[in-house]
């Protein structure tokens, strides 16, 4: 079944723009891509239960003193292993499906190497969530079961989304609110209590951990992942289908680059900084081959410049897959990456390999009487890593057995091609690839029979390897999260400056009543209101309020979120019998506080409370927000930061 008729195929504008992006894919959708991933979840839990299974025994072989015992649980152990074998197979087997991912278009193009979704279980954070928001906020945690279901929601539709850019921005949505979710209830003081699991997107193997690193760096981990399917879908036979699929490859190169330079202590092998180099090093080579084939879909036929450019390219692509192969073939990812893998990366560099010979050949031999002679020449030897050796491209007999020495070349790269092909069963199921190097293999063969000759008896040249160059380098491009702009769900908290799981705070209630002089105190900023003075023996003083107060509520009016206007307007309403304050104080204002009550401090606690309060409330209406890894206790700051909107102080200020 062809999984076109899904939600998948469908951009924002086809569903509509009163729909929102946070809705994942079907799940019970019988397409195949859909098909394949409920069959990947499920491996994934057998072989959870299968390693769940092998612990145990393990543990009860080490502690039994019965030989017996011991027996009976080693052969249980073998059964387990072979158990977990074969379904590790089968999950292989399943992470090469590279078919599913590719473009339905009936243009012969080479298939793209495309990476599986990281795989979740679902989590329930309800309680853990209403827990904090009860002991660190002291609010109803009743009131907040909307906000708790919303996001939960977002994450369940983030384990599924479309292959399209609305699966991006649900993504990307998801792990802009973690920067949110992080702020509001990961403390430094004490653990929420919520278990992130994944599954290691090529093994099955599963990861747990508290840290919310984690979280991010594996929504980070499927935004490139997502990215590589959508680059591997795009019709390659069209300019624009190529560029959008150059496009999709760079920002997956990007997002794994991303994830490796600020990820560190990798759970899971596929995140490690190996994997990581490995998989930027792939995707800018299915860059580097777009780039090739959009030579090729622009090359006119004898055109000796084009067909020298397009020679070059190829070369250029075979190079880079053998990096991509080197990557591969590092100790800790050579029994790791699929066989598959390897077998299509060296089927890669053989083709490419012999495609640049190729062409290079049909230029020695098809290019002939070009106006500018020395021109040409110059041209087919700086082509070449080394000068032709006893030849004189200006004769046209010596052309030709140049040329015919890279068509030989050329033929025994696509043998070798072909021999790998069928090597692999995974590569011998794709019709396409076999068709593309059979197709290539024979065009060869025919240019080789037209140039040979039966009388031609002189010495047989050796063709130099072709020097490798590209007219457009892959531009690896960094995921820009302020693309998609978001609003924290649990904003009725606070503003994130003073309501955060890093604050901590007294709340009191205060009668504030007007006298002769006014209210004796100074306000600044908004969201919330900041006291920043108040007048010795004054209204506000003997109110007990202080300087570093924050004014939340007035006449129990909830004023946290509002403007300074707003809230020197309801004191300015002031009645006869007082005004009714929620005041809180942030602990680090008050310990201030009790240092400097003492006459030979006053005056440098004056003075000081007034520069914190310019550093702290003299910024403009929005902020620069950077957030941190943490994994293992150990924070690493990211080398980027993201912009969010947040209401923040502005420089007005007021006596009253």
């Amino acid at each position: 079944m062809s999984d076109s008729g899904s939600d998948e195929d469908l951009t924002p504008e086809d569903r509509g723009s009163t729909e929102s992006v946070r809705k994942g894919c079907d799940p019970l959708v019988s397409t195949q891509r859909s098909k394949l991933q409920q069959r990947r979840a499920k491996l994934n839990q057998q072989i959870n239960r299968e390693l769940l299974l092998r612990s145990g025994a393990e543990n009860l072989y080490r502690a039994s003193t019965n030989q017996k015992v011991k027996e009976t649980v080693a052969l249980e152990l073998s059964f387990v292993n072979s158990n977990l074998q074969l379904l590790k197979e089968e999950l292989e087997e399943l992470n090469s499906s590279m078919n599913i991912y590719q473009t339905e278009s009936e243009t012969l193009n080479v298939p793209m190497i495309p990476l599986g979704l990281k795989e979740t279980k679902e989590i329930d954070m309800t309680v853990p969530l209403q827990d904090f928001i009860a002991e660190h906020y002291g609010e109803d945690a009743s009131l907040y079961l909307n906000e708790i279901q919303d996001f939960m929601e977002l994450r369940q539709a983030m384990r599924t989304p479309s292959r399209n850019e609305a699966g991006q921005e649900l993504l990307m949505e998801y792990f802009n609110q973690l920067y949110f979710l992080d702020q509001r209830f990961f403390s430094p003081h004490r653990s929420l209590g919520v278990h992130f699991h994944w599954y290691d997107s090529l093994t099955g193997v599963p990861s747990v951990q508290r840290a919310l690193a984690f979280e991010k760096g594996s929504v980070l981990f499927n935004i490139g992942a997502l990215y590589t399917q959508i680059g591997a879908r795009q019709d390659r036979s069209t300019l624009s289908g190529i560029e959008d699929a150059i496009d999709a490859f760079q920002r997956a190169a990007g997002a794994f680059l991303y994830l490796q330079e600020n990820f560190s202590h990798a759970p899971s092998l596929d995140m490690s900084g190996s994997a990581l180099s490995m998989l930027v090093r792939l995707m800018v080579a299915q860059v580097q081959e777009c780039v090739c084939e959009k030579v090729l879909l622009n090359m006119q036929k004898n055109h000796l410049n084009v067909l020298l450019q397009a020679a070059q390219e190829a070369a250029r692509v075979s190079d880079v897959y053998s990096l991509v192969l080197q990557a591969m073939s590092v100790p800790l990812l050579k029994d790791y990456v699929p066989f598959s893998w390897i077998s299509m990366v060296q089927v890669k560099t053989h083709h490419f390999r012999a495609l640049a010979h190729y062409y290079t050949a049909v230029a020695l031999c098809d290019c002939s009487g070009v106006e500018d002679e020395d021109g040409e020449i110059k041209a087919l030897v700086q082509i070449h890593t080394r000068q032709p050796e006893k030849l004189n491209l200006q004769d046209p007999e010596d052309k030709r057995r140049l040329g015919k020495a890279h068509l030989r070349k050329a033929i025994i790269r696509h043998e070798e091609a072909l021999r790998l092909h069928g090597v692999c069963k995974m590569l011998r199921t794709m019709d396409i690839l076999q068709e593309v190097l059979s197709d290539a293999h024979t065009r060869s063969l025919e240019k080789y029979s037209d140039i040979d000759q039966e009388d031609d008896f002189c010495e047989v040249a050796e063709a130099p390897e072709i020097q490798s160059h590209t007219q457009q380098k892959p531009d690896i491009k960094a995921p820009d999260f302020s693309v998609v702009r978001v609003t924290d769900i649990f904003q009725r908290l606070g503003p994130l400056s003073v309501f955060s799981a890093r604050n901590r705070w007294t709340r009191r209630h205060v009668c504030l009543v007007r006298g002769e002089a006014g209210l004796g105190l100074t306000l600044r900023g908004d969201s919330p209101v900041l006291v920043a003075g108040v007048l010795p023996g004054g209204c506000a003083a003997e109110a007990g309020l202080h300087e570093g107060d924050y004014i939340v509520a007035v006449n129990t009016v909830d004023c946290r979120w509002a403007e300074h206007a707003e809230v020197v307007h309801a004191l300015k309403s002031c009645p006869d019998r007082g005004l009714e304050l929620d005041i809180i104080t942030l602990q680090t204002h008050e310990v201030e506080r009790r240092i400097n009550l003492s006459p030979s401090g006053e005056q440098d606690y004056q003075s000081g409370s007034q520069r914190r309060a310019g550093r702290e409330y003299g910024g403009s209406s929005s902020s620069m927000w950077g957030w941190s890894w943490r994994n293992s206790g150990v924070s690493k700051r990211l080398g980027s930061t993201f912009s969010l909107s947040f209401s923040n102080s502005r420089e007005s200020q007021s006596m009253h």
